[in-house]
């Protein structure tokens, strides 16, 4: 995959498909792009082009040392579609991507035909950051393979350990085997535990999407709620899934935001 040298890091990326419309994805907290995997194949047939990218800190991007906050790695996004010579793209983020995605709509608004907010929310609250806390405290103790087998338990639902014990498996051997450097997974944290757009989202105008998984705990539903009724006429919807309902049930997460999409 080609690489993008701006603000001082390389930025892997991909850039697929060759339809009239292009699809930004922002990627969450330790995941790379391939963790699109199964948006791609509807995405593109649904005939988009589709960039996705690893964000500072994570896969074949570079990993300065942290922190990292939510405008530091929208303004990364930022120089890449430049770069590539992108605008008028649909954007949307995913928990940390949905943060990056929120700062690139305050700084960037003309760049976006549409932003989608998915499994998000505009500043942790009490429940979260004491989680977050947790995770920074453990990752140097246990390393990062070990808090992302926990992650993993939070990410799904009791039904998708009961029916798909299978796939459970296989996501728990993906985390156990992640090769991110607990100083890259410290500063991607930060991003994440810091991240506070309360009192600025009431100024968006671009045509915004909040989408929840039905079951999310990692990041509560009520907090995704909270981030829809800060953006003026903003969107809602929810999928059948927890925090991973982009991978629990990607078929429904896919046409529910590729439905948006068309209507902008």
């Amino acid at each position: 995959m080609p690489a993008a040298s701006v603000n001082g890091i390389d930025i892997n990326y991909a850039l697929e498909g060759d339809g009239p419309t292009t699809i930004v994805l922002v990627n969450g907290l330790a995941d790379d792009l391939n963790s699109w995997g199964f948006q791609m194949d509807d995405l593109l047939a649904a005939g988009h082009r589709v960039l996705r990218f690893d964000n500072r800190g994570v896969g074949l991007t570079s990993a300065p040392p942290g922190p990292y906050s939510s405008r530091m790695l929208a303004d990364d996004c930022k120089a890449l579609v430049d770069q590539l010579g992108l605008t008028g793209f649909h954007m949307m983020g995913v928990s940390m991507g949905g943060m990056i995605a929120q700062e690139y709509a305050l700084a960037y608004e003309s760049d976006l035909a549409s932003v989608t907010f998915a499994c998000t929310y505009a500043a942790p609250g009490p429940f979260c950051s004491r989680m977050f806390s947790i995770w920074h405290d453990m990752a140097p103790v246990n390393g990062v393979p070990f808090i992302m087998r926990d992650v993993f338990l939070w990410a799904f639902t009791v039904a998708f350990f009961e029916s798909h014990p299978e796939d459970a498996d296989a996501f728990e051997a993906d985390m156990a085997a992640m090769t991110m450097s607990t100083e890259a997974y410290l500063a991607q944290l930060e991003v994440i535990r810091n991240h506070d757009t309360t009192a600025r989202l009431g100024a968006l105008k671009v045509p915004t999407f909040v989408l929840a998984g039905e079951e999310d705990i990692l990041i509560p539903v009520r907090l995704s709620k909270q981030l829809h009724a800060l953006v003026p006429d903003a969107e809602w919807a929810t999928t059948p899934g927890g925090h991973a309902c982009m991978w629990e049930h990607p078929s429904d997460f896919n046409q529910t935001f590729l439905d948006y999409v068309a209507r902008h």
